[in-house]
């Protein structure tokens, strides 16, 4: 990837398992150096762990995103252990679904702290570090949830079209300093939390997607792969919709 110019450290917050941990794998297995940032240190160091079998280095840091402090020990250490955050990817994320009626101030909070405001707090600490060496990429997980709004989910849509005002609002602020800031939009992605839902309601949503088929974590590692490569030099403050066909 870019190791010949020195940029090769990275950090994917929520990456101690499903999507964020295929999206630390992808990027280990192209020779990045990858930070597991996530809630959940003992899984995240086991996440690490495995990361390093692929010959690169790693290291599990317990991150709470929507806590500053946290956020702020996430980059210094990164920064004082191998020198420069040069990728960001913002997947951390949680859902607390509830009709609007019905939804409590606990669960709206939670929810826009932790993937919308967690996501703001990651890109500005790390964009101060990058600035500092002309170039960054940072890539941010939204949803077609944000884009088309879901029953039940008025926290998570909201919070996710958010991400996705953050993403073209940042990429307008840090292009002249060499920084792309990019959104991905899954649609209905099979996890460990899709997959506990009933077989009829996996069964609805596959029916609306045109190509037949629940996407993969492997599918988001993918077009992440992609916005932090050099074919993405030129993509800036834009939304992929990775969704099958679900968001046409």
């Amino acid at each position: 990837m870019y190791d010949a110019e020195g940029y090769k450290n990275a950090i994917v917050t929520g990456a101690a398992r499903g999507i964020g941990k295929s999206i630390a794998l992808k990027l280990a297995a192209s020779g990045f150096n990858v930070v597991v940032s996530d809630i959940l240190l003992e899984e995240a160091e086991n996440t690490a762990k495995e990361l390093e079998g692929l010959g690169v280095k790693s290291m599990a840091i317990k991150t709470d995103v929507s806590h500053q402090p946290d956020v702020e020990n996430l980059i210094k250490t990164t920064v004082q252990q191998w020198g420069s955050v040069d990728f960001l990817v913002n997947n951390a994320g949680v859902t607390r679904d509830n009709l609007s009626i019905r939804m409590k101030e606990e669960e709206w909070d939670m929810v826009l702290n932790i993937n919308l405001k967690g996501t703001f707090l990651c890109s500005q600490a790390a964009a101060k570090e990058m600035m500092k060496r002309r170039f960054g990429r940072i890539v941010n997980m939204a949803s077609v949830s944000g884009i088309l709004g879901t029953p039940g989910q008025a926290n998570y849509a909201s919070s996710k079209a958010g991400v996705i005002a953050l993403t073209k609002s940042m990429a307008r602020e840090l292009g002249k300093r060499n920084i792309t800031v990019n959104a991905i939009a899954p649609g209905f992605i099979l996890t460990e939390m899709t997959e506990k839902l009933p077989d009829k309601v996996k069964e609805d949503y596959v029916a609306n997607i045109p190509l037949n088929r629940p996407g993969t974590p492997e599918d988001i590692a993918e077009v992440v792969h992609f916005l932090v490569s050099p074919s993405a030099s030129y993509i800036t403050g834009i939304v992929i919709n990775v969704s099958g066909g679900l968001l046409i």
